[in-house]
Protein backbone atom coordinates (compact mmCIF):
# COMPACT_ATOMS: atom_id res chain seq x y z
CA UNK A 1 0.00 0.00 0.00
CA UNK A 2 2.49 2.02 0.99
CA UNK A 3 4.61 1.36 -2.33
CA UNK A 4 1.84 2.10 -4.31
CA UNK A 5 1.10 5.84 -2.96
CA UNK A 6 5.32 6.42 -3.03
CA UNK A 7 5.41 5.46 -6.48
CA UNK A 8 2.71 7.61 -7.26
CA UNK A 9 4.28 10.63 -5.83
CA UNK A 10 7.93 9.84 -7.48
CA UNK A 11 5.86 9.65 -11.40
CA UNK A 12 4.66 12.76 -10.33
CA UNK A 13 7.59 14.55 -9.29
CA UNK A 14 9.75 12.95 -12.40
CA UNK A 15 6.91 13.91 -14.55
CA UNK A 16 6.83 17.35 -13.79
CA UNK A 17 10.66 17.97 -14.22
CA UNK A 18 10.07 15.90 -17.95
CA UNK A 19 12.25 13.00 -16.40
CA UNK A 20 15.25 15.46 -15.45
CA UNK A 21 14.58 14.68 -11.94
CA UNK A 22 14.95 11.22 -10.35
CA UNK A 23 13.35 10.64 -7.49
CA UNK A 24 13.83 7.20 -5.77
CA UNK A 25 10.41 5.79 -3.99
CA UNK A 26 12.72 5.28 -0.74
CA UNK A 27 13.07 9.26 -0.58
CA UNK A 28 9.59 9.91 -0.05
CA UNK A 29 8.38 10.47 3.81
CA UNK A 30 5.24 9.07 4.31
CA UNK A 31 4.10 9.53 8.47
CA UNK A 32 0.70 9.34 10.51
CA UNK A 33 -1.10 12.36 11.18
CA UNK A 34 -1.39 12.61 15.47
CA UNK A 35 -4.99 14.25 14.37
CA UNK A 36 -6.87 11.87 12.50
CA UNK A 37 -9.32 14.34 11.49
CA UNK A 38 -5.95 15.78 8.78
CA UNK A 39 -6.40 12.38 7.12
CA UNK A 40 -4.32 8.69 6.87
CA UNK A 41 -0.90 10.18 5.73
CA UNK A 42 1.02 13.16 5.11
CA UNK A 43 3.50 13.48 3.16
CA UNK A 44 6.61 16.77 2.93
CA UNK A 45 7.50 15.80 -0.48
CA UNK A 46 6.35 19.21 -2.09
CA UNK A 47 8.39 20.96 0.11
CA UNK A 48 11.54 18.50 0.17
CA UNK A 49 11.72 18.55 -3.72
CA UNK A 50 10.23 22.15 -4.67
CA UNK A 51 13.49 23.73 -4.99
CA UNK A 52 14.76 20.70 -7.66
CA UNK A 53 11.88 21.18 -9.12
CA UNK A 54 11.88 25.32 -9.62
CA UNK A 55 8.23 25.13 -8.16
CA UNK A 56 6.69 26.50 -5.44
CA UNK A 57 5.69 24.02 -2.58
CA UNK A 58 1.94 24.87 -2.62
CA UNK A 59 2.07 24.40 -6.45
CA UNK A 60 4.16 21.48 -6.62
CA UNK A 61 1.58 19.58 -3.84
CA UNK A 62 -1.56 20.20 -6.15
CA UNK A 63 0.61 18.60 -9.16
CA UNK A 64 1.04 15.63 -6.66
CA UNK A 65 -2.55 15.42 -5.75
CA UNK A 66 -3.76 15.40 -9.09
CA UNK A 67 -1.68 12.38 -9.88
CA UNK A 68 -2.74 10.33 -6.16
CA UNK A 69 -6.65 11.09 -6.79
CA UNK A 70 -6.55 8.74 -9.94
CA UNK A 71 -4.58 5.96 -7.45
CA UNK A 72 -6.90 3.27 -6.43
CA UNK A 73 -6.42 3.16 -3.24
CA UNK A 74 -6.61 6.79 -2.45
CA UNK A 75 -9.92 8.41 -1.54
CA UNK A 76 -8.56 12.17 -1.37
CA UNK A 77 -5.76 14.05 -1.01
CA UNK A 78 -5.74 17.71 0.16
CA UNK A 79 -2.72 20.07 0.33
CA UNK A 80 -2.17 21.98 3.76
CA UNK A 81 -0.16 25.83 3.96
CA UNK A 82 2.89 25.71 3.60
CA UNK A 83 2.97 22.55 1.08
CA UNK A 84 2.33 19.52 2.97
CA UNK A 85 -0.10 16.56 1.42
CA UNK A 86 -2.32 15.28 3.64
CA UNK A 87 -4.10 11.67 2.19
CA UNK A 88 -7.21 9.57 2.83
CA UNK A 89 -7.24 5.76 1.89
CA UNK A 90 -9.80 3.65 1.01
CA UNK A 91 -10.53 1.15 4.22
CA UNK A 92 -10.65 -2.21 1.89
CA UNK A 93 -6.27 -0.76 1.83
CA UNK A 94 -6.17 -0.56 5.49
CA UNK A 95 -7.89 -3.85 5.85
CA UNK A 96 -5.52 -5.70 3.17
CA UNK A 97 -2.74 -4.87 5.50
CA UNK A 98 -4.02 -7.39 7.99
CA UNK A 99 -3.40 -10.00 5.63
CA UNK A 100 0.31 -9.00 4.21
CA UNK A 101 0.96 -9.69 8.08
CA UNK A 102 -0.09 -12.62 8.48
CA UNK A 103 1.40 -13.94 4.76
CA UNK A 104 4.41 -12.56 5.22
CA UNK A 105 5.65 -12.85 9.02
CA UNK A 106 9.28 -13.24 8.37
CA UNK A 107 9.47 -10.08 6.58
CA UNK A 108 7.30 -7.70 7.39
CA UNK A 109 8.81 -4.62 9.43
CA UNK A 110 12.50 -5.42 7.12
CA UNK A 111 13.46 -3.26 4.43
CA UNK A 112 16.45 -4.26 2.56
CA UNK A 113 17.83 -0.21 1.58
CA UNK A 114 21.17 -1.24 2.35
CA UNK A 115 21.68 -4.90 0.09
CA UNK A 116 23.97 -6.08 2.61
CA UNK A 117 26.57 -3.39 3.26
CA UNK A 118 28.64 -4.13 5.93
CA UNK A 119 28.60 -1.99 9.32
CA UNK A 120 30.60 -2.13 12.27
CA UNK A 121 29.08 -1.84 15.60
CA UNK A 122 31.11 -1.58 18.58
CA UNK A 123 29.67 -1.29 22.03
CA UNK A 124 30.41 -2.01 25.22
CA UNK A 125 34.20 -2.00 25.09
CA UNK A 126 34.91 -2.06 29.03
CA UNK A 127 38.57 -2.35 30.07
CA UNK A 128 39.07 -5.40 31.75
CA UNK A 129 39.42 -4.43 35.19
CA UNK A 130 36.67 -4.82 36.85
CA UNK A 131 32.97 -6.06 36.60
CA UNK A 132 30.20 -4.57 34.03
CA UNK A 133 28.29 -2.37 35.94
CA UNK A 134 24.93 -0.42 34.92
CA UNK A 135 26.43 2.04 32.42
CA UNK A 136 27.84 -0.60 30.68
CA UNK A 137 24.34 -2.68 31.30
CA UNK A 138 22.60 0.60 28.90
CA UNK A 139 25.25 0.19 26.33
CA UNK A 140 25.04 -3.34 26.61
CA UNK A 141 21.35 -3.39 25.47
CA UNK A 142 21.61 0.18 22.86
CA UNK A 143 24.06 -1.39 20.90
CA UNK A 144 22.60 -4.76 20.65
CA UNK A 145 19.27 -3.43 19.52
CA UNK A 146 21.13 -0.71 17.42
CA UNK A 147 22.57 -3.55 15.79
CA UNK A 148 18.74 -5.47 15.37
CA UNK A 149 17.93 -1.92 13.79
CA UNK A 150 20.28 -1.93 11.23
CA UNK A 151 20.12 -5.56 10.21
CA UNK A 152 16.31 -4.52 9.27
CA UNK A 153 17.36 -2.01 6.94
CA UNK A 154 19.55 -4.48 5.12
CA UNK A 155 22.85 -4.03 6.93
CA UNK A 156 25.13 -6.53 7.46
CA UNK A 157 26.14 -6.18 11.06
CA UNK A 158 29.05 -7.28 12.60
CA UNK A 159 28.93 -6.53 16.66
CA UNK A 160 32.13 -5.78 18.10
CA UNK A 161 34.11 -5.24 21.20
CA UNK A 162 37.09 -3.62 21.72
CA UNK A 163 39.24 -4.97 25.05
CA UNK A 164 41.59 -1.63 26.24
CA UNK A 165 44.20 -4.23 27.40
CA UNK A 166 47.03 -2.02 27.09
CA UNK A 167 48.05 0.77 29.62
CA UNK A 168 48.23 2.03 32.44
CA UNK A 169 44.99 0.85 34.17
CA UNK A 170 45.94 -3.03 33.24
CA UNK A 171 49.42 -2.56 35.36
CA UNK A 172 47.25 -1.48 38.29
CA UNK A 173 44.92 -4.38 38.00
CA UNK A 174 47.80 -6.68 37.78
CA UNK A 175 49.36 -4.80 40.99
CA UNK A 176 46.07 -4.99 42.81
CA UNK A 177 46.13 -9.09 42.43
CA UNK A 178 49.66 -9.49 43.47
CA UNK A 179 48.42 -7.76 46.80
CA UNK A 180 45.82 -10.00 46.70
CA UNK A 181 47.50 -12.58 46.16
CA UNK A 182 49.54 -12.68 48.63
CA UNK A 183 46.77 -12.00 51.26
CA UNK A 184 45.45 -15.17 49.97
CA UNK A 185 48.65 -16.81 50.98
CA UNK A 186 48.54 -15.74 54.66
CA UNK A 187 50.27 -12.00 54.41
CA UNK A 188 48.43 -9.05 55.80
CA UNK A 189 46.84 -6.84 53.73
CA UNK A 190 45.04 -3.39 54.25
CA UNK A 191 42.82 -1.14 52.04
CA UNK A 192 45.88 1.12 53.06
CA UNK A 193 48.27 -0.76 50.93
CA UNK A 194 45.85 -0.11 47.94
CA UNK A 195 47.09 3.22 45.95
CA UNK A 196 44.34 5.65 44.55
CA UNK A 197 44.56 3.61 41.04
CA UNK A 198 44.32 0.27 42.31
CA UNK A 199 41.62 -1.91 42.68
CA UNK A 200 39.94 -2.89 45.97
CA UNK A 201 37.21 -4.85 44.52
CA UNK A 202 35.89 -8.39 46.24
CA UNK A 203 36.26 -9.86 42.66
CA UNK A 204 39.88 -9.22 43.01
CA UNK A 205 39.98 -11.40 45.99
CA UNK A 206 38.17 -13.89 43.80
CA UNK A 207 40.85 -13.44 40.87
CA UNK A 208 44.05 -14.19 43.56
CA UNK A 209 42.15 -17.42 44.99
CA UNK A 210 41.78 -18.65 41.92
CA UNK A 211 45.33 -17.80 41.23
CA UNK A 212 46.57 -19.28 44.19
CA UNK A 213 45.05 -22.72 43.03
CA UNK A 214 46.88 -22.96 40.29
CA UNK A 215 50.19 -21.43 40.56
CA UNK A 216 50.60 -21.93 44.36
CA UNK A 217 53.24 -19.91 46.01
CA UNK A 218 54.96 -19.80 42.62
CA UNK A 219 55.57 -16.07 42.57
CA UNK A 220 55.84 -15.06 46.20
CA UNK A 221 58.35 -12.54 47.12
CA UNK A 222 59.47 -12.15 43.43
CA UNK A 223 60.38 -9.35 41.50
CA UNK A 224 57.59 -7.67 39.98
CA UNK A 225 59.31 -8.39 36.73
CA UNK A 226 58.52 -11.74 37.08
CA UNK A 227 54.95 -11.92 37.87
CA UNK A 228 53.77 -8.69 36.23
CA UNK A 229 53.30 -9.70 32.52
CA UNK A 230 51.68 -13.21 33.49
CA UNK A 231 49.44 -11.54 36.23
CA UNK A 232 48.71 -8.87 33.97
CA UNK A 233 47.27 -11.66 31.26
CA UNK A 234 45.33 -14.14 33.99
CA UNK A 235 43.48 -11.12 34.83
CA UNK A 236 42.35 -9.48 31.63
CA UNK A 237 41.42 -13.87 30.43
CA UNK A 238 39.79 -14.32 33.68
CA UNK A 239 37.76 -10.59 33.78
CA UNK A 240 36.94 -10.79 29.88
CA UNK A 241 35.42 -14.91 30.72
CA UNK A 242 33.30 -12.73 33.46
CA UNK A 243 32.04 -10.37 30.68
CA UNK A 244 31.27 -12.78 28.30
CA UNK A 245 29.49 -14.40 30.82
CA UNK A 246 27.61 -11.05 32.25
CA UNK A 247 26.89 -9.76 28.81
CA UNK A 248 25.02 -13.39 27.65
CA UNK A 249 23.00 -12.94 30.53
CA UNK A 250 21.51 -9.74 29.40
CA UNK A 251 21.41 -11.17 26.29
CA UNK A 252 24.04 -9.86 23.86
CA UNK A 253 26.72 -12.17 21.86
CA UNK A 254 29.54 -10.24 19.94
CA UNK A 255 30.56 -11.30 16.71
CA UNK A 256 34.31 -9.83 17.13
CA UNK A 257 36.75 -9.17 20.32
CA UNK A 258 39.22 -6.71 19.30
CA UNK A 259 42.53 -6.86 21.41
CA UNK A 260 44.19 -3.12 21.73
CA UNK A 261 47.04 -5.14 23.29
CA UNK A 262 47.39 -7.16 19.65
CA UNK A 263 46.91 -3.80 17.40
CA UNK A 264 49.62 -2.32 18.96
CA UNK A 265 51.78 -5.84 18.32
CA UNK A 266 50.93 -5.53 14.81
CA UNK A 267 52.32 -1.83 14.83
CA UNK A 268 49.25 -0.83 13.41
CA UNK A 269 50.09 2.62 15.47
CA UNK A 270 52.42 3.14 12.96
CA UNK A 271 50.82 2.47 9.89
CA UNK A 272 47.80 5.16 11.22
CA UNK A 273 50.99 7.29 11.67
CA UNK A 274 52.10 6.57 8.29
CA UNK A 275 49.26 7.18 6.53
CA UNK A 276 48.80 10.48 7.99
CA UNK A 277 51.91 11.74 7.54
CA UNK A 278 51.45 10.93 3.77
CA UNK A 279 48.82 13.50 4.05
CA UNK A 280 50.39 16.34 6.10
CA UNK A 281 48.10 15.80 8.78
CA UNK A 282 51.40 15.41 11.57
CA UNK A 283 53.66 18.14 13.07
CA UNK A 284 55.43 18.83 16.33
CA UNK A 285 53.36 21.36 17.70
CA UNK A 286 52.72 22.59 21.49
CA UNK A 287 48.38 22.17 22.36
CA UNK A 288 47.18 24.94 23.94
CA UNK A 289 46.04 25.70 27.85
CA UNK A 290 43.69 22.85 27.96
CA UNK A 291 40.03 24.52 29.29
CA UNK A 292 39.72 24.92 33.02
CA UNK A 293 43.60 25.18 33.79
CA UNK A 294 44.10 28.72 34.45
CA UNK A 295 47.31 30.75 34.86
CA UNK A 296 48.00 29.60 38.30
CA UNK A 297 47.46 26.19 37.92
CA UNK A 298 51.01 24.23 37.23
CA UNK A 299 51.07 23.14 33.53
CA UNK A 300 53.77 22.74 31.35
CA UNK A 301 53.55 23.69 27.78
CA UNK A 302 56.02 20.65 26.07
CA UNK A 303 56.28 19.82 22.19
CA UNK A 304 54.11 17.15 21.15
CA UNK A 305 53.41 14.79 17.97
CA UNK A 306 50.03 16.34 16.78
CA UNK A 307 47.32 15.07 14.65
CA UNK A 308 45.67 17.83 12.32
CA UNK A 309 42.23 16.97 13.41
CA UNK A 310 41.18 20.65 12.89
CA UNK A 311 41.21 20.32 9.30
CA UNK A 312 38.83 17.63 9.42
CA UNK A 313 36.32 19.83 11.69
CA UNK A 314 37.69 19.05 15.45
CA UNK A 315 38.06 22.39 17.31
CA UNK A 316 42.08 21.55 18.52
CA UNK A 317 44.14 19.24 17.09
CA UNK A 318 45.47 16.06 19.03
CA UNK A 319 48.39 14.50 20.40
CA UNK A 320 49.49 11.36 19.12
CA UNK A 321 52.74 11.01 21.17
CA UNK A 322 53.63 12.76 24.28
CA UNK A 323 57.17 14.43 24.90
CA UNK A 324 58.94 11.42 26.78
CA UNK A 325 58.11 9.68 23.66
CA UNK A 326 55.44 7.35 24.59
CA UNK A 327 51.79 7.17 22.70
CA UNK A 328 48.70 8.84 23.65
CA UNK A 329 45.12 6.90 24.58
CA UNK A 330 44.24 8.50 21.38
CA UNK A 331 46.69 6.52 19.30
CA UNK A 332 45.22 3.70 20.27
CA UNK A 333 42.19 5.01 18.91
CA UNK A 334 43.77 5.49 15.70
CA UNK A 335 45.28 2.26 15.57
CA UNK A 336 41.82 0.08 16.15
CA UNK A 337 39.85 2.56 13.17
CA UNK A 338 42.41 2.08 10.80
CA UNK A 339 42.05 -1.24 11.28
CA UNK A 340 38.27 -1.87 11.19
CA UNK A 341 38.48 0.20 7.67
CA UNK A 342 41.15 -1.77 6.38
CA UNK A 343 38.55 -4.91 7.24
CA UNK A 344 36.17 -3.12 4.93
CA UNK A 345 34.17 -0.74 6.97
CA UNK A 346 33.09 2.51 5.74
CA UNK A 347 30.19 2.42 7.85
CA UNK A 348 30.88 2.57 11.73
CA UNK A 349 29.20 2.98 14.59
CA UNK A 350 30.14 3.24 18.18
CA UNK A 351 28.30 3.49 21.39
CA UNK A 352 29.98 5.88 24.30
CA UNK A 353 28.93 7.06 27.75
CA UNK A 354 28.32 10.95 27.65
CA UNK A 355 31.87 11.26 29.58
CA UNK A 356 33.04 10.99 25.94
CA UNK A 357 31.66 13.55 24.57
CA UNK A 358 35.31 15.14 23.71
CA UNK A 359 35.90 11.95 21.38
CA UNK A 360 32.97 12.57 19.07
CA UNK A 361 35.05 15.47 16.96
CA UNK A 362 38.64 13.32 17.29
CA UNK A 363 37.46 10.18 16.33
CA UNK A 364 35.37 11.52 13.14
CA UNK A 365 38.00 13.36 12.39
CA UNK A 366 40.77 10.13 12.57
CA UNK A 367 38.27 8.21 10.57
CA UNK A 368 38.19 10.99 7.68
CA UNK A 369 41.45 11.34 8.01
CA UNK A 370 42.58 7.69 7.84
CA UNK A 371 40.00 6.60 5.39
CA UNK A 372 40.65 9.33 3.07
CA UNK A 373 37.05 10.12 3.41
CA UNK A 374 35.58 6.81 2.24
CA UNK A 375 34.19 6.11 5.47
CA UNK A 376 32.62 7.72 8.59
CA UNK A 377 31.74 7.18 12.00
CA UNK A 378 28.63 7.65 13.92
CA UNK A 379 29.01 7.84 17.78
CA UNK A 380 26.20 7.48 20.18
CA UNK A 381 26.00 8.81 23.93
CA UNK A 382 23.95 7.35 26.42
CA UNK A 383 23.37 9.07 29.96
CA UNK A 384 23.97 7.32 33.25
CA UNK A 385 21.26 5.18 35.01
CA UNK A 386 20.03 5.53 38.29
CA UNK A 387 18.56 3.09 40.42
CA UNK A 388 15.83 3.54 43.10
CA UNK A 389 14.06 1.11 45.29
CA UNK A 390 10.43 2.38 45.73
CA UNK A 391 11.97 5.97 45.08
CA UNK A 392 15.15 5.74 47.24
CA UNK A 393 18.45 5.42 45.76
CA UNK A 394 19.64 1.93 46.01
CA UNK A 395 23.16 1.13 47.61
CA UNK A 396 25.95 -0.07 45.88
CA UNK A 397 27.66 -3.61 45.13
CA UNK A 398 29.24 -5.89 47.52
CA UNK A 399 31.07 -7.58 44.94
CA UNK A 400 32.44 -4.65 42.82
CA UNK A 401 33.13 -2.15 46.27
CA UNK A 402 31.86 1.09 44.49
CA UNK A 403 29.12 0.44 42.06
CA UNK A 404 25.98 -1.48 41.14
CA UNK A 405 26.53 -4.38 38.10
CA UNK A 406 24.91 -5.51 35.81
CA UNK A 407 24.76 -8.58 37.06
CA UNK A 408 23.11 -7.53 40.06
CA UNK A 409 20.89 -6.09 37.73
CA UNK A 410 20.07 -9.23 35.69
CA UNK A 411 19.71 -11.06 38.95
CA UNK A 412 17.35 -8.78 40.18
CA UNK A 413 14.54 -8.31 37.75
CA UNK A 414 15.61 -10.96 34.54
CA UNK A 415 16.78 -10.34 31.01
CA UNK A 416 13.62 -8.93 29.74
CA UNK A 417 12.76 -6.17 31.77
CA UNK A 418 16.49 -4.81 32.06
CA UNK A 419 16.55 -5.06 28.52
CA UNK A 420 13.15 -2.98 27.97
CA UNK A 421 14.10 -0.36 30.60
CA UNK A 422 18.00 0.03 29.06
CA UNK A 423 15.82 1.46 25.89
CA UNK A 424 12.61 2.78 27.17
CA UNK A 425 13.75 6.56 27.18
CA UNK A 426 16.09 8.40 24.45
CA UNK A 427 20.05 7.71 24.92
CA UNK A 428 20.16 11.83 25.54
CA UNK A 429 17.90 10.99 28.88
CA UNK A 430 18.73 9.49 32.11
CA UNK A 431 17.09 6.94 33.11
CA UNK A 432 15.13 5.95 36.80
CA UNK A 433 14.79 2.29 36.90
CA UNK A 434 12.80 1.39 39.92
CA UNK A 435 13.43 -2.22 40.76
CA UNK A 436 9.91 -2.62 42.43
CA UNK A 437 8.30 -0.92 39.75
CA UNK A 438 10.08 -2.36 36.78
CA UNK A 439 8.48 -6.05 37.99
CA UNK A 440 5.03 -4.39 39.24
CA UNK A 441 2.10 -6.00 37.66
CA UNK A 442 -0.14 -3.41 36.74
CA UNK A 443 -0.90 -0.87 33.52
CA UNK A 444 1.39 1.83 34.62
CA UNK A 445 4.19 -0.66 33.70
CA UNK A 446 4.68 -0.62 30.17
CA UNK A 447 6.09 -3.71 29.79
CA UNK A 448 3.60 -5.28 31.67
CA UNK A 449 1.05 -3.38 29.55
CA UNK A 450 2.44 -4.92 26.17
CA UNK A 451 3.00 -8.21 27.30
CA UNK A 452 -0.49 -8.18 29.07
CA UNK A 453 -2.05 -6.93 25.52
CA UNK A 454 -0.21 -10.27 23.75
CA UNK A 455 -1.21 -12.77 26.74
CA UNK A 456 -4.93 -11.41 26.21
CA UNK A 457 -4.46 -12.14 22.06
CA UNK A 458 -3.38 -15.43 23.34
CA UNK A 459 -5.95 -16.38 25.81
CA UNK A 460 -8.91 -15.62 22.90
CA UNK A 461 -6.82 -17.84 20.23
CA UNK A 462 -7.17 -20.68 23.50
CA UNK A 463 -10.39 -20.10 23.81
CA UNK A 464 -11.31 -20.37 20.28
CA UNK A 465 -9.22 -23.27 19.51
CA UNK A 466 -10.58 -24.91 22.46
CA UNK A 467 -14.01 -24.99 20.80
CA UNK A 468 -13.24 -25.06 17.09
CA UNK A 469 -9.77 -26.68 17.00
CA UNK A 470 -6.48 -25.47 16.02
CA UNK A 471 -6.55 -21.91 14.26
CA UNK A 472 -5.81 -21.87 10.45
CA UNK A 473 -3.75 -19.20 9.57
CA UNK A 474 -3.91 -19.38 5.59
CA UNK A 475 -7.67 -19.04 6.48
CA UNK A 476 -7.40 -16.06 8.81
CA UNK A 477 -4.64 -14.46 6.16
CA UNK A 478 -7.65 -15.12 3.00
CA UNK A 479 -10.93 -14.05 4.79
CA UNK A 480 -13.12 -11.57 4.46
CA UNK A 481 -12.11 -8.55 6.55
CA UNK A 482 -14.83 -5.39 5.23
CA UNK A 483 -16.10 -5.92 8.64
CA UNK A 484 -12.77 -4.40 10.17
CA UNK A 485 -14.56 -1.02 9.54
CA UNK A 486 -15.12 0.35 13.36
CA UNK A 487 -12.98 3.39 13.86
CA UNK A 488 -11.02 1.62 16.67
CA UNK A 489 -10.16 -1.50 14.72
CA UNK A 490 -9.51 0.77 12.06
CA UNK A 491 -6.51 2.92 13.84
CA UNK A 492 -5.83 -0.21 14.93
CA UNK A 493 -4.49 -1.28 11.80
CA UNK A 494 -3.23 2.02 10.98
CA UNK A 495 -0.82 1.53 13.95
CA UNK A 496 -0.11 -1.67 12.38
CA UNK A 497 0.65 -0.61 8.72
CA UNK A 498 2.93 2.03 10.17
CA UNK A 499 5.14 -0.33 11.69
CA UNK A 500 7.80 -1.30 9.17
CA UNK A 501 7.77 2.25 8.62
CA UNK A 502 8.27 2.56 12.47
CA UNK A 503 11.58 0.37 12.21
CA UNK A 504 12.99 1.87 9.47
CA UNK A 505 12.64 5.14 10.96
CA UNK A 506 14.28 4.08 14.44
CA UNK A 507 17.03 2.19 12.31
CA UNK A 508 18.24 5.39 10.50
CA UNK A 509 17.70 7.36 13.62
CA UNK A 510 19.76 4.76 15.49
CA UNK A 511 17.28 6.04 18.04
CA UNK A 512 16.19 2.65 19.68
CA UNK A 513 13.68 3.56 22.50
CA UNK A 514 10.89 4.38 19.06
CA UNK A 515 10.35 0.59 18.97
CA UNK A 516 9.06 0.38 22.69
CA UNK A 517 7.19 3.81 22.13
CA UNK A 518 5.95 2.02 19.06
CA UNK A 519 4.59 -0.79 21.07
CA UNK A 520 3.11 0.81 24.01
CA UNK A 521 0.75 2.37 21.33
CA UNK A 522 -0.43 -0.44 19.90
CA UNK A 523 -0.94 -1.85 23.04
CA UNK A 524 -2.84 0.92 23.90
CA UNK A 525 -5.12 0.67 20.71
CA UNK A 526 -5.50 -2.83 21.61
CA UNK A 527 -6.33 -2.89 25.28
CA UNK A 528 -8.78 0.53 24.22
CA UNK A 529 -10.69 -1.73 21.56
CA UNK A 530 -10.73 -5.19 24.25
CA UNK A 531 -12.99 -2.47 26.61
CA UNK A 532 -15.08 -1.15 23.74
CA UNK A 533 -16.04 -4.77 23.15
CA UNK A 534 -17.08 -5.18 26.41
CA UNK A 535 -20.37 -2.95 25.82
CA UNK A 536 -20.66 -3.13 22.18
CA UNK A 537 -21.01 -6.67 21.59
CA UNK A 538 -20.72 -6.34 18.29
CA UNK A 539 -16.83 -5.59 18.75
CA UNK A 540 -16.41 -9.36 20.33
CA UNK A 541 -13.88 -11.31 19.12
CA UNK A 542 -15.95 -14.07 19.00
CA UNK A 543 -19.46 -14.60 18.19
CA UNK A 544 -20.46 -18.21 17.50
CA UNK A 545 -23.48 -16.86 15.49
CA UNK A 546 -20.69 -14.76 12.92
CA UNK A 547 -18.27 -17.01 11.47
CA UNK A 548 -17.06 -13.93 9.04
CA UNK A 549 -17.02 -11.46 11.49
CA UNK A 550 -15.16 -13.32 13.98
CA UNK A 551 -12.80 -15.03 11.62
CA UNK A 552 -11.93 -11.22 10.58
CA UNK A 553 -11.22 -9.92 13.93
CA UNK A 554 -9.00 -13.35 14.81
CA UNK A 555 -7.14 -11.97 11.88
CA UNK A 556 -6.52 -8.89 13.48
CA UNK A 557 -5.42 -10.31 16.58
CA UNK A 558 -2.87 -12.41 14.99
CA UNK A 559 -1.43 -9.32 12.62
CA UNK A 560 -1.01 -7.32 16.77
CA UNK A 561 0.41 -10.83 17.57
CA UNK A 562 3.01 -11.01 14.90
CA UNK A 563 4.03 -6.99 15.21
CA UNK A 564 4.60 -7.23 18.85
CA UNK A 565 6.21 -10.57 18.12
CA UNK A 566 8.94 -8.84 15.84
CA UNK A 567 9.19 -5.50 18.46
CA UNK A 568 10.00 -8.10 21.15
CA UNK A 569 12.57 -9.73 18.99
CA UNK A 570 14.22 -6.51 17.74
CA UNK A 571 14.34 -5.35 21.54
CA UNK A 572 15.46 -8.88 22.57
CA UNK A 573 12.85 -10.22 24.92
CA UNK A 574 10.66 -13.10 24.96
CA UNK A 575 6.53 -12.59 24.76
CA UNK A 576 4.47 -14.23 27.16
CA UNK A 577 1.80 -16.00 26.02
CA UNK A 578 0.26 -15.85 29.60
CA UNK A 579 1.13 -13.34 32.76
CA UNK A 580 2.22 -15.12 36.04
Amino acid sequence: MFSSVRSCISQALQQTSNGEVVVSPNDILLEQPKDEALGDIYTNAAMVFSKKLKMPPRALAEVICESLRKNEVVTTAEVANPGFINIRLKNSAWQNVVADIIQNAKTYGYSNLYDGKAVNVEFVSANPTGPLHTGHARNAVFGSVVANLLERVGYKVTREFYINDQGNQIKSLARSLYLRYEEALGRAVSDADFISDMYCGAYVKDLAKELVKQCGDKFLDKAESDWLGFFRTFAIDHMMEDVKKDLASIGVVMDVYTSEAGLCKRNLVDDALQILQKHGDIYEGVLPRPRGISADDEWEERPQTLFRSTKYGDDIDRAIKKSDGTWTYFAGDLAYHLDKFQRGYTKMVAVLGADHNGYVKRLKSAVSALSGGKAEIDIKLYQLVNFLENGTPVRMSKRAGNFITLRDVVERVGKDVARYMMISRHHDVMIDFDFVKAVEHSMDNPLFYIQYAYARICSVFRHFEAENGKLDEKELATCDKSSLSDSAELSLIKALAFWTERVKAAALAIEPHRIPTCLQSIAALFHSLWNKGKTNTELRFIDKTNKRDTLARLSLLLAIKRVIEDGFNIIGITPMSEMR
